[in-house]
């Protein structure tokens, strides 16, 4: 990995432990509709391995949990050591929370055995990574998912061809292509990136966050 590419992780890890314990305030509100479609779509199963990348506070990990029960098991990865423990917080306080493993990491290089997880799924993540990195996490995520395995993505969405964006989203991008440090993420496909790594795409729902486009993808590993 380059020096660019570290600096941008370091940077990151950095922001969210800065905002960990004001973050549901900040954005969950605005993103809890979209997730919720994502866990939807992915379609869980009791008893199922599910990892989450980039588990925040830990809201999604208690939604995936009570999906798979305690015949199933939860893990997250996560860049910030802040967000890891305000998610340990909560765990500590749901019955099933002991089925739950945190691991502060780096998603491009996860530290799981190949084929361990039935479902992949991250939220307002992927589009965090520079996009030289989206190839190597969708990679890691295709080695460990199982024959059949599935990737579920929520991501902002690039507009449509045909479409405008709204004046929002214009200075959105304007802010990440300026002030990159302070808006950190910008619209992706994340469509186009599930297929190129190799994953067979079976569903898209493309929503809308304050007037800006989200895409929900599911995609599942094939052979």
């Amino acid at each position: 990995m380059n020096n660019e590419t570290n600096e941008h992780h370091e940077s990151n890890e950095a922001f969210y432990d800065r905002i960990s314990n004001a973050y549901d305030l900040i954005a969950d509100s605005s993103e809890r509709e979209a997730r919720i479609t994502g866990e939807k779509a992915l379609e869980l199963k009791a008893g199922e391995r599910v990892l989450e990348i980039g588990f925040g506070t830990g809201n999604t990990l208690i939604d995936l949990l009570e999906t798979v029960g305690d015949s199933g098991q939860v893990t997250g990865i996560d860049v910030s050591t802040g967000m890891r423990d305000v998610a340990e917080r909560k765990l500590k306080q749901h019955p099933l929370g002991d089925h739950v493993q945190l691991t502060v990491g780096d998603a491009r290089q996860m530290p799981f055995e190949d084929e361990s997880f039935d479902a992949v799924f991250t939220s307002f993540t992927l589009e965090l990574f520079p996009e030289g990195d989206i190839e190597a996490v969708l990679s890691e995520v295709k080695r460990i998912l199982v024959k059949d395995g599935r990737l579920g993505v929520v991501s902002m969405a690039e507009v449509k061809e045909g479409d405008h964006p709204s004046l929002l989203e214009k200075g959105y991008i304007w802010m990440h292509r300026h002030f990159p440090h302070l808006v950190d993420c910008r619209p992706i496909d994340p469509a186009a990136y599930v297929t190129q790594a190799g994953l067979k795409l079976q569903q898209q729902i493309d929503l809308k966050v304050w007037t800006m486009p989200v895409a929900v993808v599911v995609a599942s590993k094939d052979f």
